[in-house]
């Protein structure tokens, strides 16, 4: 069995008092497409940062491509691919200019360089820029001449820090078919607040919340997992929560908003109950207005990591 792609192990950031990353750990095989997902502040940028050697962490281990962050630096750079989300481009240079320069830069052997650049050019979908100076391009191209950079050398692990940002909906849907085709060739961390972009692409999502690893799974065990049912329900709130909590089947009750004499319910059970809890609810003489069930998605599990960690 190969060893991981990415590696971290125990992996702490402190600024000061201030805990930026605490003791996070999590691996990306070969060829996988991870989300990389969290709220701004919650730590995600930083484990970016210090994977790509751009800042060293306050204690624990990080590997990418077998390699130690600290002690393997330049190894590392040589197999990795990094966009951050804010692309540091040369504004005066041509796009065909500069991604010759950053071929020679990272070593790309010159009989290889050429047939290199133009396949990037074609996976990131700029050849109708390439003669233009990179300060007239719109970010959403910009954004795109970054991603080709990170892929010039061809590395095993590619780490992209929000690359869909300021891109129009054509141009995002672009992106993303590139971003599904590296995947096998390359090890890719992805983060993005899109949602549903994280959904499209990747097969696995990690989420990190004020510094800690929350939730670590597959996109297909989310979807595998029992409806959420919303239930919306006239009676005293504390007595029905109390009474849906005690029901058969039921794993958890959350109380949501209230209009007038009703309040909504989000209702998770290991079994589909909804017939049997909206029966005994009315032999209660709770009236029900809402009976509504539907998958969890990415975004249900996602705010619910962000308001149980509040």
């Amino acid at each position: 069995m190969s060893a991981p792609a990415i590696q971290v192990t125990d992996l702490c950031k402190n600024y000061g008092p201030v805990v930026a990353v605490d003791h996070v750990s999590f691996e990306v095989a070969t060829g996988e497409l991870v989300g990389f997902l969290g709220l701004n502040g919650a730590g995600k940028t930083t484990t970016m940062r210090i994977l790509t050697t751009f800042m060293p962490a306050s204690s624990g281990i990080a590997k990418v491509a077998g390699y130690d962050v600290m002690y393997e630096s330049m190894d590392v750079r040589r197999n990795l691919g990094y966009l951050p989300e804010s692309v540091p481009l040369y504004p005066e240079m041509r796009v065909q200019e500069y991604l010759e320069s950053r071929a020679k830069l990272k070593g790309v052997e010159r009989t290889a360089r050429t047939a290199r650049i133009d396949y990037c050019i074609e996976r990131c979908r700029i050849r109708e820029v390439r003669r233009r100076v990179i300060g007239t391009l719109s970010k959403g191209y910009r954004q795109r001449v970054g991603l080709a950079d990170a892929l010039i050398s061809m590395p095993k692990v590619l780490i992209l820090d929000e690359p869909l940002s300021g891109l129009d909906p054509i141009q995002q849907e672009e992106s993303l078919q590139t971003i599904r085709e590296l995947s096998g060739q390359h090890s890719v961390l992805f983060s993005s607040h899109q949602l549903t972009d994280v959904e499209k692409v990747c097969d696995r999502v990690i989420i990190i919340h004020r510094g800690r690893l929350e939730f670590d799974d597959r996109l297909s065990t989310i979807a595998a997992r029992a409806a959420v049912l919303f239930l919306e329900v006239r009676g005293p709130s504390a007595d029905v929560q109390s009474f849906l909590q005690k029901a058969q089947h039921v794993t958890s009750v959350q109380v949501g908003a209230s209009e007038g004499p009703y309040t909504t319910f989000v209702i998770r059970s290991d079994t589909d109950n909804r017939e049997a809890l909206v029966s005994s609810l009315v032999e209660k003489g709770w009236g029900i207005r809402r009976v509504d069930q539907r998958r969890e998605k990415l975004e249900d599990t996602f705010m619910r990591v962000a308001y149980q960690r509040a």
